[in-house]
C-alpha cells in the first residue's frame, strides 16, 4: 500500500507545473477554512464567551498567516496565486479543495457542530499516515506530499531551477500584523521547508503526538501555545492544556467556561434572500466586501505586498456586516447570516481593469490603480505666511496598485498600513455633491469671469493673496497685471474651488496638470490634503464616481465633514505626518 501511494504521488507531482498546481490547491485549502471560522467567531458575544472568541480568533488569524505562507511558496517556484476567482467560493456545504470528500464544511454558529467540524479540519495525521497529494485525509498529509516532491524536484532539477520566482513577490512580517507564528519569505528549499513546518505545526503540534505548536500564546505570553486541534479540544472539554499534558491525557489545567446562550442563532448554511429585502441587501453588501478582500489579497500576493495590510484591515468591516445579518430574524427562531457568494468583478465596477483610478474603500483607505504617479508638494509662503506657489518634490516609490491612508493614523503615511481597522475609523462619505456648474457662484471682472464653489475650499489661501482677496481684485481687472495675478492665484488653488473663464458662460480655463497625486504640505510642516490632478477618476465606496475634474483634493486627516473630499479641517486640528500611538487588535 505505501508503494502504491508513492507511485500515485510520483505521477501527480512529477513536474514543476504540477507542483505549482498543488500549491495553488494549498492557497485554496487555507482560504476554505476562513468562512466557517468567521461565522463561528462573529456569532459569539465576546463579553459572555471571551475564551471562545480568543481561540477562534487566534486560529483564524493563523489561517490567514498560512494562506500567506502558501502564496509565498507558490510565488517562490514561479507560480501565480489566484484568489479572486469563483473557485474560492463554490457554495456551502463544501469540501476542502481536492480533499477527503467525506469532510463537509458548513457555515454554522459556534457550538457543538462547529467544534466537531473544526476538529476534523485540524485533525493530526496518524504517525504512519502516508503523504497524500490528492484526496488527503488530513492537511498534514497533503503538506507532507508537497514536502516530499519539493525535495525530489530539487534533487532532480536543482534548487535554483525549482525556486525560480521573483523574490519581490514575497510577503513578509513587515506586511502582516502580528500573530503568534512566523511569516517566512521563501527563497530556497530551507525556507520552503520552514514555511511548511510552520503551517503544519500550528495546526497539529510540533511533532505527531505533541500538543504544543512551538510558539507563545499571543493572548497569554506566559503560556506556551497549543496547536489548533488542541485549542478546539480545550473548548470541547472545557479545560486548558498545561505542561505535562498529552493528547492521551487530555487537558488537565484550568477550566474554560462557555455560555451557549451568548451565541447568535444564525441559520445553518444561510441561503440568499430576496435581493429587494433587508436581508438580501445586507448579504449583498457583505459579499461585495468579502470579494474586495479576495481582490486585494490577490494583488498583494502578485507584486503588491503592501496591500496585505489593507486586505487584512478590510476584514474588520466584515464583523459589523456579519453581526448585523446575524441579528436579523429569519424565521423559526433563527437569524440570517452571510452567504459568502462570489461577486463577479464587472458587478463590482471598481476592481475591473488596470486603468488609472482611485477607489475609496468603505471605512478604509484610497486604493490607487494604474500606476498613478505619487509625489510630494510643499507650499511656498512669504515671510508673512502668505501663499505664493507649490514646490514639487521627488516622486515617491509605489507599485502599480497602492493604498493611501484616509484615517490619518497610519504609521507609514502617506501609505495605508491597516491602522484604520485597529482604531475603528468611520469613513462615512457625505451625500453626493451636485455638479460644479450647478454650485458655482460667478463674479465677473474685465476679461475674466471667476467661478467659485465654497464647498470645495480647503483653505489653502491662494485666493487671499498678500494684499487683498480675489473678490476685491476683480473690480480692477481692466489692469491686465491684476487680471494675470488673479489667473495665477486660481491656477494654484489645489481643490479647484476657484476656476475662471474669459467671459461669463465661457469655457473654463484650467492649468495643464498631469495625471498624478500630490501629498500636500502647507506652512510650518502642516500636513494637508491629497491633490488629485489630470482628471484621474475617483470612485466612492458604493462604486458611484465623483465628478471627474482636472483637480480635486481628498481628505487624509480622517476628520473632513465632506469625505472623501477635504474641507480644510486638517488646519483646525493641526494635522501632521507624525503617527499617533495606537494599539493592535485582532479582527
Amino acid at each position: 500500500m505505501p508503494g502504491l501511494a508513492a507511485t500515485l504521488l510520483e505521477t501527480r507531482i512529477a513536474t514543476l507545473d504540477s507542483l505549482r498546481e498543488h500549491l495553488q490547491w494549498a492557497v485554496e485549502l487555507e482560504h476554505a477554512t476562513l468562512p466557517p471560522y468567521l461565522c463561528a467567531l462573529y456569532s459569539l458575544d465576546p463579553e459572555r464567551n471571551p475564551e471562545a472568541v480568543q481561540v477562534v480568533g487566534s486560529v483564524f488569524a493563523e489561517e490567514m498567516l498560512h494562506l500567506a505562507l502558501a502564496a509565498n511558496l507558490l510565488n517562490a517556484v514561479g507560480g501565480r496565486p489566484r484568489l479572486d476567482t469563483p473557485r474560492m467560493l463554490p457554495g456551502h456545504p463544501r469540501t476542502l479543495p481536492h480533499g477527503d470528500r467525506s469532510l463537509k464544511l458548513s457555515l454554522v454558529p459556534f457550538g457543538a457542530e462547529a467544534l466537531e467540524m473544526f476538529l476534523r479540519i485540524e485533525q493530526p495525521a496518524p504517525p504512519s499516515a502516508p503523504a497524500e497529494g490528492d484526496a488527503y485525509e488530513t492537511i498534514g498529509q497533503f503538506y507532507a506530499a508537497i514536502e516530499q516532491r519539493l525535495r525530489h524536484l530539487c534533487d532532480r532539477l536543482g534548487e535554483q531551477a525549482v525556486f525560480c520566482g521573483d523574490p519581490a513577490r514575497q510577503v513578509s512580517a513587515a506586511h502582516f500584523r502580528r500573530t503568534a507564528g512566523r511569516l517566512i519569505a521563501v527563497d530556497g528549499l530551507a525556507s520552503a521547508l520552514a514555511a511548511l513546518e510552520e503551517i503544519v505545526e500550528q495546526g497539529e503540534g510540533t511533532a505527531r503526538g505533541e500538543v504544543w505548536d512551538g510558539d507563545q500564546d499571543v493572548f497569554h505570553p506566559e503560556r506556551d501555545e497549543v496547536a489548533h486541534y488542541y485549542r478546539f479540544q480545550e473548548l470541547k472539554l472545557g479545560r486548558r492544556y498545561r505542561r505535562g499534558d498529552t493528547p492521551e491525557s487530555g487537558p488537565t489545567g484550568e477550566k474554560i467556561s462557555m455560555d451557549l446562550a451568548g451565541v447568535l442563532p444564525m441559520r445553518r448554511n444561510p441561503r440568499p434572500a430576496d435581493p429587494g429585502s433587508a436581508i438580501g441587501a445586507a448579504q449583498e453588501e457583505f459579499n461585495h466586501t468579502y470579494c474586495a478582500i479576495l481582490h486585494l489579497l490577490e494583488l498583494a500576493f502578485n507584486g503588491n505586498p503592501k496591500l496585505l495590510a489593507v486586505a487584512t484591515g478590510t476584514m474588520y468591516a466584515l464583523k459589523a456586516q456579519a453581526q448585523a445579518l446575524m441579528r436579523m430574524p429569519d424565521g423559526e427562531g433563527a437569524t440570517a447570516g452571510p452567504t459568502f457568494e462570489y461577486v463577479a468583478p464587472e458587478r463590482r465596477r471598481w476592481s475591473v481593469g488596470d486603468h488609472q483610478r482611485i477607489v475609496v474603500l468603505r471605512d478604509g483607505p484610497y486604493v490607487v490603480y494604474g500606476g498613478v504617479p505619487l509625489r510630494r508638494k510643499r507650499k511656498i509662503v512669504s515671510a508673512e505666511n502668505n501663499a505664493l506657489t507649490w514646490k514639487t518634490g521627488e516622486p515617491l516609490e509605489t507599485e502599480d496598485t497602492y493604498a493611501l491612508c484616509r484615517c490619518g493614523h497610519s504609521g507609514s503615511k502617506p501609505f495605508c498600513d491597516g491602522t484604520h481597522a485597529v482604531i475603528g475609523f468611520d469613513g462615512t462619505e457625505s451625500t453626493e455633491m451636485r455638479p460644479y456648474k450647478e454650485l458655482q457662484h460667478v463674479h465677473d471682472g474685465v476679461g475674466i469671469s471667476a467661478q467659485r464653489v465654497g464647498e470645495l475650499c480647503i483653505h489653502a489661501a491662494f485666493c487671499l493673496g498678500r494684499t487683498r482677496p480675489i473678490a476685491a481684485m476683480l473690480a480692477d481687472t481692466a489692469d491686465s497685471d491684476v487680471r494675470s495675478a488673479i489667473m495665477g492665484r486660481i491656477d494654484h488653488c489645489p481643490s479647484g474651488s476657484y476656476s475662471y473663464a474669459l467671459e461669463r458662460g465661457g469655457e473654463t480655463i484650467e492649468p495643464d496638470l498631469p495625471p498624478a497625486i500630490s501629498v500636500l504640505e502647507e506652512e510650518d510642516g502642516l500636513a494637508s490634503a491629497l491633490w488629485v490632478t489630470g482628471g484621474v477618476p475617483v470612485l466612492r465606496a458604493d462604486g458611484r464616481p465623483l465628478e471627474t475634474r482636472n483637480r480635486m483634493t481628498l481628505c487624509r486627516c480622517g476628520h473632513s465633514g465632506n469625505k472623501p473630499l477635504c474641507d480644510g479641517t486638517h488646519r483646525e486640528i493641526g494635522f501632521r505626518e507624525e503617527s499617533p500611538g495606537h494599539e493592535q487588535r485582532r479582527p
